[in-house]
């Protein structure tokens, strides 16, 4: 698989879950799509794109339209409940705008929470006088170790809880239907972050039962960067806009996201490429096949290094984070310094990270990558600590 991905020979990439890689088909769609934008822009933009103006030559709904429908299709939705966002923190941020908070007021969220998130939500109540309770999750978990510490925080005040789906630097799969359940039973509205869902596991949105869900296509939906989509209830869309207001004010909700100026769609327009090879090599081989990867290299890693792993193969999906010997270090110097070393000397790209007082990496399992990969940075590590 890896000639299907524009990789570097010299670099072994086990970090697809940070930024992704647009295989070479995707981003030569995306390039076509911008070459007949370009040959008549005003038609594809005003016209075309989004219905700003008429096209009595184009029969069916709109480019961003037929994308966006596309996509809910794969995750389980109504096109006219999901649009497109540059990224997840876009999607959550139009979220937390729109969300009415008071003084005293709580979002609730983890210590396993992607960083930029966490900053959206200590913004928005430093805006609105709320408060977030960021609560600190067991590790070694269990999925019910992780849904009763998220639903056991539910206080009287909290009124927003912000669950991933799949966590960022620690790439846990919690039991998200389960922990949305208990939070709306008690009264929370839920907003998900799931970055690395689409993709990476089979995601029907609507059927998890949250009020609103945004993810990213861009890592395991092989979607050029950079490409989001937020999901939003049917009856929590009014008065949810994106950041930039621009001529969808006042119309319906996918309006209010299709059509924000002059920003470049080709990545939005090019997502379902990447869609449609998965389903060609086979949606439900080629995740087997990460999660495999993801859950034997990680394996590997903890016997290679003699530690233990924190969490049963349920909470893996397409990547695993494993803890590095403690004389690794500590401390963020020690992971910027170690992660440096093994890019600039060995070649290998790993998401290496400072949590809790220990060094941690986060195995990206994807279809271009093996169990000599995982080997390649298990060596690497020991030569160095």
């Amino acid at each position: 698989m890896r000639p299907h991905f524009p990789l570097a020979a010299d670099t072994t990439y086990l970090n697809h879950g940070t930024v992704g890689v647009a295989p070479k088909r995707v981003l030569a769609a995306k390039i076509a799509l911008i070459e007949e934008m370009e040959r008549a822009p005003s038609r594809f933009m005003l016209r075309e794109l989004s219905g700003e103006m008429p096209a009595p030559w184009r029969q069916g709904p709109t480019r961003m339209r037929e994308a966006a429908g596309k996509v809910a299709s794969f995750v389980g939705a109504r096109a006219d409940d999901l649009v497109f966002t540059p990224n997840v923190t876009a999607a959550l941020n139009a979220v937390l705008r729109y969300f009415p908070l008071e003084r005293g007021d709580e979002i609730l969220t983890t210590d396993l929470a992607y960083g930029a998130i966490t900053n959206a939500a200590l913004y928005r109540a430093r805006e609105t006088g709320a408060v977030v309770n960021v609560i600190r999750m067991p590790y070694p978990t269990t999925p019910s170790a992780a849904r009763d510490a998220i639903v056991e925080a539910y206080g009287p005040r909290t009124r927003l809880a912000i669950v991933d789906h799949i966590t960022s630097e620690s790439a846990l799969l919690l039991p998200l239907a389960e922990i949305v359940a208990a939070l709306k039973a008690r009264g929370a509205a839920v907003l998900v972050d799931g970055a690395h869902a689409p993709g990476a596991i089979e995601l029907d949105v609507p059927s998890l039962g949250a009020d609103w869900y945004g993810a990213n296509l861009h890592k395991w939906c092989h979607a050029p960067r950079s490409c989001g989509f937020l999901w939003a209830s049917p009856e929590l869309q009014e008065g949810l806009h994106p950041s930039s207001i621009s001529w969808g004010l006042d119309t319906e909700f996918a309006s209010r996201f299709d059509w924000v100026g002059t920003l470049d769609p080709s990545n939005y327009l090019a997502a379902p490429e990447g869609i449609a090879l998965l389903r060609e090599w086979n949606f439900e081989a080629v995740r087997d096949y990460m999660h495999r990867l993801a859950w034997e290299g990680a394996r590997h890693l903890a016997e290679r290094w003699d530690v233990e792993l924190g969490m049963p193969e349920e909470m893996v999906g397409t990547m695993a984070t494993v803890p590095l010997p403690e004389r690794a270090g500590t401390g963020h110097e020690d992971a910027e310094r170690l992660r440096l070393a093994l890019l600039t000397e060995d070649k290998i790209e790993i998401q290496l990270h400072a949590f809790r007082g220990r060094l941690w990496v986060r195995l990206s399992a994807q279809v271009y990558n093996d169990m000599a990969d995982v080997e390649r940075l298990a060596e690497a590590v020991l030569r160095r600590v």
